[in-house]
Formats: C-alpha cells, structure tokens, sequence
C-alpha cells in the first residue's frame, strides 16, 4: 500500500512538471489553477506513503538510498507551499517540481525490500545523522532557487522587459533575504549531520572512512556552504556574487548527494 500511495504522489507532481514546462512556454495559465491543488494533493499521500512505510517496516527502512530521495521531494514540496504561502507565487515550482518528481518517480520504480548488512543502522545517531542532512540539503537547495530567482529577476529588469514569470517573483530584495535566511538555518543541520555521520563511520570503518568519495564530496560542499555563509555575513556579498556562489554550492551537493552510489562506507544500506 505504501508504493501505491508514492505512484499517486508521482502522479500529482506530475502535473506540477508540466505545469513548470508550460511556465517556460509562458502558456500555464489553465494549468496553473489546478496545479497547486493537485500538487497539495500529492502531498498528502506522499506523507501518508513514508508514514505507512514507518509504522509497517519500522524507521530504519526510510534510511535507504530511495526512500531518503523520496523524503527529501516531500521535504521541498513542503518549502514549495512555506513560501507559497508566505509570498503567494508559485515562480519557486519552476525549479521545485521537476526535481521532486524526479526524486519520486525514482523511488517509486525501485523500491523494494531493504537488506540491512548491519545492526548499527537500527542505531539512532543513524537516524540523526540522516534527518539532519537531509535539511541541509533542502536549506541548500532553497539558497539555490533564490540565487536563480535572483539571477533571472536582475536580467529581466535590466532588460527592462520584464516577463509574465518575473512580474509574479518578490522583489529582489526580499528574494536575496530568502537565501540568506534558508543558509543560515541549513547550516547547523547540514554541520551536525556530518558529524555524527563521521563519528558513526570512525566506529564502524577505522580512519580509512575518510579517503572515501562520499565523505570527500561532502566536506568540500560544507566547505562551500561555510564560505558561503562567511562571504555573506562578514563581506557583505549580495546579489549576483552571492548567487554565483551559490550555485557552486547547490553542485557541490549534488555531487556529494550522488557520491552515494559509489560509497564504500554508505553501503551498509542496501540502495
């Protein structure tokens, strides 16, 4: 019953892709009022999925490779309705839902039972070490959509031809704020999950965790994120600079976030 709940959810983003497609087409708008209902909508049964998933198999199956990539879409489609709400445009599911339906539609085709080769994932620093990474990689990934929003909302009005896309965006200052804001609390969770995940793998797997590529790529994104966040707040970087920076960032994460597949040390998860 879980995965049919996660194949509805797949669906409903669905319409939140085209919707993101026709966004560039600057043809959304009957789509456009459908789209956010049905992307609530699948919301919901995303949620329900992972927590039938919890309460059937126990939490550590959400500690798989796929079901972290679907909790980690519900977790953005969360942010997608937080500034939703807060600033009443949906420009930020340009980016959003794509992602999220990739995530989704991804975990929903490969899910199968997990095999556990250890114990020490039923542990609970596990647990943390997941959770407050995949915040991090949500908070990141917002920074992301603000430095885009930013970078395309700068060119449109020096252009001074501003587009349907545009004309809904906040305002620039207010976008610059948001990642701002999404940094300084991705940060903590981003440094707390990476530590705990290295006192874990230093117990399991000696110091030889360290040459491994998954942990190599990470430590290189938060060190990106620190500078980033450094760059901000003591030089007072702002606007395209911040953006650029960013984005660098964002790639950091995804090649951290896909250094999973080629982990000796994350393997104690079957993907």
């Amino acid at each position: 019953m879980p995965l049919i709940w996660l194949r509805f959810a797949t669906l409903c983003y669905g319409v939140g892709l085209l919707y993101s497609l026709l966004l560039l087409a600057k043809k959304e708008e009957w789509v456009g009022r459908i789209a956010v209902p049905v992307v609530g909508l699948g919301m919901v049964f995303h949620f329900v999925s992972l927590v039938e998933i919890a309460t059937l198999y126990g939490y550590t199956d959400l500690l798989t490779i796929r079901h972290a990539e679907s909790a980690l879409a519900l977790l953005l489609i969360g942010i997608f309705f937080a500034l939703f709400a807060r600033y009443k445009t949906t420009s930020q599911g340009l980016f959003i839902f794509p992602l999220a339906f990739l995530m989704t539609f991804g975990s929903a085709i490969a899910q199968r039972p997990p095999e556990f080769g250890s114990p020490m994932v039923r542990s609970g620093w596990i647990v943390t070490h997941v959770a407050m990474l995949l915040v991090g990689y949500a908070a990141l990934f917002l920074s992301f959509i603000a430095s885009l929003l930013y970078l395309l909302q700068s060119r449109s009005l020096k252009s001074k031809q501003p587009s349907g896309i545009v004309s809904r965006m906040p305002a620039l200052q207010v976008v610059d704020e948001l990642g701002y804001r999404s940094l300084l609390w991705g940060f903590p969770f981003m440094t707390i999950g990476l530590i705990v995940g290295s006192a874990v793998a230093q117990q399991q797997f000696g110091a030889s965790y360290f040459t491994d590529p998954k942990v190599l790529l990470s430590l290189l994104m938060w060190g990106v994120y620190m500078v980033l966040l450094y760059t901000r707040w003591n030089s007072g970087w702002r606007g395209r600079k911040a953006a650029y920076l960013a984005t660098f960032a964002f790639l950091a994460a995804v090649g951290a976030w896909a250094a999973n597949y080629l982990s000796r040390v994350h393997r104690f998860i079957a993907p």
